[in-house]
């Protein structure tokens, strides 16, 4: 048998085996910290649990220890993008299971390096709580960022149900909220130290940040933001995906979204979701007559379509948003920027001899970023394609801010799985981030009306056919994340470190 032994500050486990599977299922319960089970009781343990894992450890240990805790957490948080590769199960389905432990596997370099980091620092205590919640914040941005990054499941989502917590994220954004939440998750660790005067000032510090938190979350939603006069439709159409594509089916397609977009009830706005047309909509005359014939004189609608141009080297593919006016015009057009490597487009794709879990004649090109479009008599809008929503502070135009966001998606790869309540949980933690509303239409649910706070003002369930008619709720002032960005969160990082070396410099220097 394995003897396990605790001490405080740090623990001593005889196995370097019984760590790592002590850190895995540590990460693995930590999933149940984020939507749709959102139980914030868990973070103390788990990350309490890895905090007392890794300190006082070297950098080896600490390094497998946060590894193994990395692979438990998104093998069991990301278990749901295995249901995309039985869409066409006879091409992808005996890869579904390598390609999810692979990636978890890949990804929970990510924690290694935070909790070997930690390592290397050497210190315990409250500065060790500081330090620790720094390497894994560090960590969760580098996670976002490397190699086009993959920004899901941040730890500061665990707030995204509960509105007063959640509201932080309009100062320090959803990497500064998982800053806080790391360290109000590893301060009650740091009290197995019997050191009174260490234990005192910790409870103090736990007591204040929540206080603080809780008094600007309260404050900012005292306030009165009536929602505008201009309405929204959302058209959800409930097409599975593996009859999206299909030939069979298409002149179905295309008259279910034509006629929930027909039933009765005024609109300003109609919305249809990510490649909700099959086909390239732009080259379809006719449909484009019949959308202009169900558009009122002063609307438009906002839907995801692929499009194609002719280049010098061949055809270059897009996945858009196209902007359609009541004469049937096409007003304006946005490209994805953010691609999605292996469903939109291969990387390396000269070395790699992979297809794309997507159907279509070749990768998608990404277009140059965040874009406001201008409606005639209606609020701008900045739009964003499906995976676009998941990383702060790149989804809206930094140089011309709009007063809403809209979000076409297609969550249908991944059927009534976690997926497309985790994508729903990242669109809201964006809302508060920029104080914008989030406007969602997504073909098989969740559909929602965000507001500038994050609370879902009318949503559309997982699986649901049908419209969704809902007053576009008002911008919010700029929010200090929405004005100064990331800047915001690199303050707080400083604020963490020296505050680590000043409590350290201190008791050194106490006789």
């Amino acid at each position: 048998m394995f003897s396990v032994c605790i001490t405080a500050p740090g623990v001593w486990i005889s196995s370097g085996l019984a760590r790592s599977l002590s850190a895995f299922f540590l990460g693995a319960f930590a999933v149940l910290t984020l939507p749709p089970f959102s139980l914030p009781v868990v973070l103390p343990i788990s990350f309490g649990g890895l905090y007392l894992l890794t300190v006082r450890e070297t950098r080896r240990t600490a390094g497998l220890a946060g590894w193994a805790f990395g692979v438990g957490f998104f093998l069991f948080g990301l278990s749901w993008i295995a249901e995309s590769f039985y869409v066409d199960a006879e091409r992808f389905g005996l890869m579904a299971v390598p390609a999810v432990v692979g990636l978890a596997a890949g990804l929970a370099l990510f924690p290694a390096a935070a909790t070997a980091a930690f390592a290397g620092s050497r210190m315990k205590g409250v500065p060790g709580a500081l330090i620790f919640a720094v390497c894994w914040s560090v960590s969760e941005w580098l996670r976002g960022t490397v190699l086009t990054g993959f920004s899901w499941n941040l730890i500061g989502y665990a707030w995204a149900d509960f509105d007063v917590p959640r509201q932080a994220a309009a100062w320090v954004g959803s990497y500064g909220v998982g800053l806080l939440t790391v360290l109000l998750s590893t301060l009650p660790a740091t009290l197995l130290v019997r050191d009174r005067r260490q234990n005192a000032f910790a409870t103090i510090l736990l007591m204040t940040l929540v206080a603080g938190a809780g008094t600007l979350g309260t404050v900012r939603l005292m306030a009165l933001t009536p929602p505008t006069d201009t309405t929204v439709r959302i058209v959800q159409g409930n097409i599975p995906q593996t009859e999206k594509w299909d030939p069979a089916f298409r002149a179905r397609n295309i008259a279910r979204y034509l006629d929930l977009s027909a039933e009765p009830g005024a609109f300003d706005l109609l919305l249809w979701p990510e490649s909700a047309f099959p086909g390239y909509l732009d080259e379809e005359p006719d449909i484009l007559k019949r959308i202009a014939d169900l558009l009122p004189e002063t609307s438009v609608l906002l839907t995801g379509a692929q499009t194609r141009q002719s280049a010098g080297r061949g055809t270059i593919y897009r996945n858009s948003v196209l902007t359609i006016g009541p004469s049937g015009d096409i007003l304006a057009r946005y490209a994805k920027h953010h691609l999605v490597p292996f469903g939109e487009y291969v990387p390396w794709r000269d070395v790699l001899p992979l297809q794309r879990l997507t159907a279509g004649l070749g990768d998608f090109t990404p277009g140059p970023g965040p874009q406001t479009v201008e409606l005639p008599g209606l609020p701008p809008v900045g739009l964003s394609i499906c995976y676009e929503a998941i990383f702060p502070g790149r989804v809206v135009d930094a140089a011309s801010r709009p007063d809403w966001i809209f979000n076409a998606t297609n969550d249908a790869w991944f059927g009534a799985s976690l997926g497309p309540r985790q994508h729903l949980a990242a669109a809201r933690m964006r809302a508060v981030e920029e104080g914008l509303p989030m406007v969602r239409a997504a073909n098989t649910g969740i559909s929602a009306v965000i507001d500038g706070y994050g609370r879902i003002v009318a949503r559309l369930g997982l699986d649901e056919t049908g419209v969704l008619d809902a007053r576009l709720p008002a911008a919010l002032p700029t929010t200090p994340f929405g004005k100064y960005g990331q800047m915001m969160f690199l303050l707080v990082l400083a604020a963490y470190i020296a505050g680590a070396i000043g409590l350290t410099i201190a008791k050194e220097n106490v006789p």
